[in-house]
């Protein structure tokens, strides 16, 4: 069952704010408590009035917005207690893991329920006395016949707890009491709790002044966050500047939800008008490493968020919905997080190329594209996205990731707009922002393409840009590419001989820890994961540190034997050295023109 689309959101928020209802609507209530946080508990109380005749079908959420597979949230639901208005038990049946069927009901449905949660990212819930991270979709149990309802959250804080609030959902005169326009809304609003530091600014842009807040749960100092912010207001800036104009924003106001804790796990996660942005960090050491995860996910305010592909739109949350487009969706965001980071000046030229050889490596280096498109990469976003499964796997050879692989095509289709036709993935993204995004209008690959062919002029391009590299598993020149923009590219280690597996040390020698990669020397002679090297170039292999030794005194093309055990069986081979393929991006010497353009700040 697909659920309201964010064109509805927009449609319901508008008749909020600009009238009254026909016909009210008792909202849904919630009502959070934390009677038990040090062992990860929030009690939980929903109340469902003027409920449809019938059964009521509560459901806990299999999905959540910005994540691409299946997450069972009910694992972490118990104790569950369903009453009518008067707080008699109602007559409940379970047709699935994830659903309650309510019977009987007269119009008024209470269900309380414990929550666990202590994994602090942008997925689950995490709970404990200093404070609570909570996705919307891994806390509240809501009703299939009701989505269209508005819904009101109080948060009650422990006791003698002064926890702030900060989330997306709509403020009231109360500081722990929030509104929602419908279920989507409150299903992609999470909410951080605790001892927060806020920081925040108002942006002019569009037409109207817009409010940034920061709301940050961290252990450093004042000083620290003040200079961390510094960065993160450049970034914002630059990111801007690609579209001209801040989205409107709901409510008139964005809010960053990070949490730089040792506890915490890390995780970047957008939404509509927030963003989650957690890390195991401290400021102001690990401030350019968690500010990349602020660049990403900000990115998304645009891209994603209201740029949407119609694979995501409406957002099903019972199932994973299967997407094309995240090559785009995701990759694109990627390769901007770096280059708007560059642009703000928290990197510099050398860095960057650090950063665009690793997209590049990403692709070059794996057998993955030989098998699949980059759209195919998105389809499979659901057996990757954090997807938990014991049976091995072959993605190391059959599998790119869509951030990796769109980032690099990113990086492609910029040079190629630059160097062939004086235009930018600036002006790309400008126009799906105008055609798709500000409009909502959610896009398909082919719209995709249709606005390249009108970014560069020429539909020819556009169409075999696509088809040679979108919907085929053709790799562009990277190296003429970067050349262009003023980078070498180039092999960093070329004279360092590898076998390209990692080991571990066990009793028998040293064991085969990594998947052998296709079209590699280990891989034709037919060494697997599991396999035990017991002898390298004649000697005895006692650890992994001695594959590591002997492989230090040889060169790329150097033969050497290797004898192994598989399964049971003694296996021997003679192979040649492979030299390490890992590529390298160094900034050309001198003034590089096209470079210093597609680097240079735009934010004002």
């Amino acid at each position: 069952m697909h659920l309201a689309s964010r064109s509805t959101h927009l449609f319901l928020l508008a008749c909020a704010l600009l009238t009254p209802p026909l016909t009210a609507q008792a909202p849904v209530r919630y009502e959070v408590a934390f009677p038990n946080a040090v062992h990860h508990e929030a009690r939980i109380t929903a109340t469902f009035a003027d409920v449809p005749s019938g059964t009521l079908e509560l459901r806990m959420a299999r999905t959540s917005p910005g994540r691409y597979a299946l997450h069972e949230f009910a694992k972490n639901v118990y104790d569950v207690e369903i009453t009518d208005g008067s707080g008699h038990a109602l007559e409940v049946a379970r047709p699935d893991l994830h659903q309650w069927n309510v019977s009987g009901h007269q119009g008024t449905v209470r269900v309380a329920y414990t929550l666990f949660g202590d994994r602090g990212d942008g997925t689950y819930a995490q709970i404990d006395p200093t404070g609570a991270m909570l996705n919307a979709p891994a806390t509240y149990m809501w009703a299939r016949q009701m989505t269209d309802r508005p819904v009101e959250v109080r948060f009650a804080p422990p006791a003698g707890a002064e926890w702030d609030v900060a989330t997306q959902l709509e403020p009231t005169s109360d500081p722990h009491l929030f509104r929602a326009p419908d279920h989507a809304y409150l299903m992609d609003s999470p909410t951080s709790l605790g001892d927060i530091a806020w920081r925040e600014w108002t942006v002019e842009s569009g037409g109207r002044t817009q409010t940034l807040r920061f709301a940050l749960r961290h252990q450093g100092t004042d000083a620290a966050f003040d200079d961390y912010l510094r960065m993160v207001q450049a970034v914002v800036r630059e990111e801007t500047a690609v579209y001209g104009e801040l989205p409107a924003f709901d409510y008139g106001t964005y809010t960053f939800l990070a949490a730089y804790l040792p506890w915490i796990s890390g995780d970047g996660m957008e939404h509509r008008n927030s963003t989650v942005v957690n890390r195991v960090a401290h400021l102001p050491e690990d401030a350019v490493g968690v500010l990349g995860t602020v660049a990403h996910e900000f990115f998304h305010a645009w891209n994603v968020e209201r740029i949407r592909p119609v694979t995501l739109e409406p957002f099903d949350f019972e199932a994973a919905n299967v997407s094309n487009e995240l090559w785009l969706a995701e990759g694109f965001t990627s390769y901007y997080d770096d280059l708007a980071m560059t642009r703000a000046g928290v990197l510099d030229a050398a860095a960057f190329g650090q950063r665009i050889a690793g997209m590049v490596n990403g692709v070059v280096n794996s057998p993955g594209f030989h098998h699949r498109s980059a759209v195919e990469m998105s389809r499979n976003a659901p057996f990757v996205d954090a997807a938990v499964s014991i049976d091995p796997q072959n993605t190391a050879n059959i599998f790119i990731s869509y951030y990796t692989w769109g980032s690099a095509l990113g990086l492609a289709l910029d040079l190629t707009l630059r160097s062939r036709f004086n235009r930018t993935l600036d002006d790309f993204m400008r126009l799906l922002w105008t055609r798709h995004g500000k409009p909502f209008r959610p896009y398909r690959v082919e719209d995709a393409e249709s606005a390249l062919a009108e970014v560069s002029g020429d539909a020819t391009f556009a169409a075999d840009f696509f088809r040679r590299y979108v919907t085929g598993t053709e790799v562009p020149d990277f190296e003429a590419l970067l050349a262009s923009g003023g980078y070498r590219l180039a092999p960093s280690q070329p004279d360092r001989a590898t076998l390209r597996l990692s080991f571990e040390s066990t009793r028998d020698g040293a064991t085969v820890l990594s998947r052998p990669l296709e079209g590699s020397a280990v891989y034709a002679v037919g060494i697997e994961s599991g396999d035990v090297v017991t002898r390298f170039d004649g000697q005895s292999i006692r650890d992994a540190g001695d594959i590591a030794r002997i492989l230090a005194g040889k060169r790329p093309g150097d033969s050497v034997t290797i004898e192994w055990q598989s399964r049971g069986r003694m296996q021997s081979a003679t192979l040649r050295l492979e030299a390490d393929p890992a590529l390298s991006a160094t900034p050309l010497p001198g003034s590089q023109p096209l470079r210093d353009a597609w680097l240079r700040p735009r934010g004002s």
